[in-house]
């Protein structure tokens, strides 16, 4: 474990800890030996983090102490780099956006080297790319799961048949070529997955389904353990 992440790891033992904690203990849950949870500590306390204590009889935190904001252990920040990378390579234009943002902003308030791992470009997500659909506008989609708002499509089913459907949108998954909209049907009166590159117009009805988001998303759960797909439309 780099010393970074150690010094993290300790803050946030200690302040969980309901009773003072031994340095063996610590180095036996941080995989290290002891000496060099005595360095960390050392350490710790000369950047003036309020740790008390001593060996022998175990090291408390003061009461008040708190992490500054968007302290990440250095594994924690590459998770965040990848997962940034994977999700450019999808077809959510407004999610993409929203990631450069995070990008942004985690890079401005970290410290510096923790900073160097959003910086150093080690880590690529490789692959096609998701085309963004012409007809449907996902963040329109995730609003609508947001807010419980039925959606009103123009839709192309698998066979080329022009449809119209009103749905109850309830998740979406994102494949490495397009997404699903996972909805409740209320043609087929069941929950169904629609291709967003088969949807050639959607608009947002004057109507809601608030309060049935839950329990149908625990339907598409339970009937997906059974099956492993959902029907598409």
């Amino acid at each position: 474990m780099r010393k970074a992440s150690r010094l993290f790891e300790i803050i946030q033992i200690l302040r969980l800890a309901t009773r003072p904690m031994t340095a063996a203990a610590m180095a036996e849950t941080l995989e290290v030996t002891v000496r060099s949870i005595y360095r960390d500590i050392a350490a710790l306390q000369a950047m003036r983090v309020p740790i008390e204590g001593g060996r022998g009889i175990g090291y408390i935190m003061r009461p008040g102490f708190d992490l500054p904001p968007l302290m990440f252990s250095v594994e924690e920040m590459e998770a965040i780099v990848l997962s940034l990378a994977l999700l450019d390579r999808t077809g959510d234009e407004e999610l993409k956006q929203a990631a450069k943002g995070v990008n942004q902003k985690i890079t401005g308030a970290v410290p510096a080297p923790l900073r160097q791992a959003m910086e150093r470009k080690a880590l690529y997500a490789w692959g096609s790319v998701a085309q963004s659909p012409v007809g449907l506008d996902l963040g329109l989609v995730r609003r609508a799961i947001r807010d419980e708002q039925k959606l009103q499509l123009d839709y192309r089913d698998e066979l080329g048949r022009a449809t119209e459907r009103r749905i109850q949108p309830i998740a979406l998954i994102y494949y490495s070529q397009t997404a699903n909209i996972v909805a409740w049907c209320e043609l087929r009166q069941a929950i169904r997955n629609f291709r967003s590159d088969r949807v050639e117009h959607c608009e947002a009805a004057d109507a809601y389904f608030r309060g049935e988001g839950d329990r149908l998303r625990q339907l598409w759960t339970s009937e997906w353990m059974n099956t492993p797909a959902t029907a598409t439309a």
